[in-house]
């Protein structure tokens, strides 16, 4: 069984509202399925549905179902849960702080100097 619990969270950090397992296990399947290295989709649709079984069962697990069933999401309850929230929107943050020092100039032609 392959570790996909940080793929599975990233994700779920970016879809606060919850995701269906269905889009989860294809996020993760494309995300490791390589030309040099194949998977199959039914060993990534099990491990991902076994890890978010076990990730969901009480009320302070850090994913919880997410009303309609087969969706997740991160569980706004959970210490740890709302942790990685702070941390990605603190990676954000940062994120558009950099791209606010980089310039917006014209794109570059290549053909500029020739004419």
């Amino acid at each position: 069984m392959a570790d996909y619990s940080k793929d599975i969270t990233d994700l779920l950090l970016r879809f606060p509202e919850g995701l269906p397992l269905r889009k989860i296990v294809r996020h993760v399947y494309n995300v490791h399925n390589t030309f040099f290295d194949a998977i199959s989709l039914e060993d990534v649709s099990r491990d991902v549905a076994s890890y978010l079984q076990r990730r969901s069962k009480t009320p302070e697990s850090p994913i919880e179902h997410a009303g309609t069933r087969g969706f997740y999401r991160l569980n706004p309850k959970s210490g740890e849960s709302r942790q990685l929230m702070l941390q990605f929107k603190e990676q954000q943050e940062e994120y558009i702080e950099e791209q606010k020092d980089f310039p917006t100039e014209e794109p570059l032609d290549l053909f500029d100097d020739f004419f």
